[in-house]
């Protein structure tokens, strides 16, 4: 069985920085060959893309919403994959998941990942 919890969000002031770290378990599960990614959902929205990252770490896409102000990285040898976010403003208030991949690659579409987290909720005030 795979597990992926989230962390470090909080309350943030706009202007502010904030870094995500997922983390991934499970008896026999390594996250190495996948690719993984990052999503969001705001409240009376629907879940969207935010950042992803192929599986050795070397390629990286993200939402233009979130482009220049967000760093998405991974470690393979702890299971983990990174989400620093700075420049937040209120429009980044959002639970945030992160997701593993059944591919290797980048991907944008929540369709291509097969295990979620529970998310962290991070909220900017202005």
């Amino acid at each position: 069985q795979v597990q992926l919890v989230e962390s470090g969000g909080g309350l943030v002031q706009a202007g502010g920085s904030l870094r995500l770290t997922c983390a991934a378990s499970g008896r026999t599960f390594s996250t190495y060959g996948y690719g993984m990614g990052w999503f969001r959902q705001a409240p009376g929205k629907e879940r969207e893309f935010v950042a992803t990252i192929n599986w050795s770490g070397r390629t990286t896409d993200y939402a233009d919403s979130v482009k220049g102000r967000c760093t998405i990285s991974r470690d393979n040898d702890k299971n983990t994959m990174y989400l620093r976010m700075n420049s937040l403003n209120p429009e980044d208030t959002a639970v945030y998941y992160c997701a593993v991949s059944r591919g290797s690659g980048t991907d944008t579409s929540s369709r291509s990942y097969d295990y979620w987290g529970q998310g962290t909720q991070v909220t900017v005030s202005s």
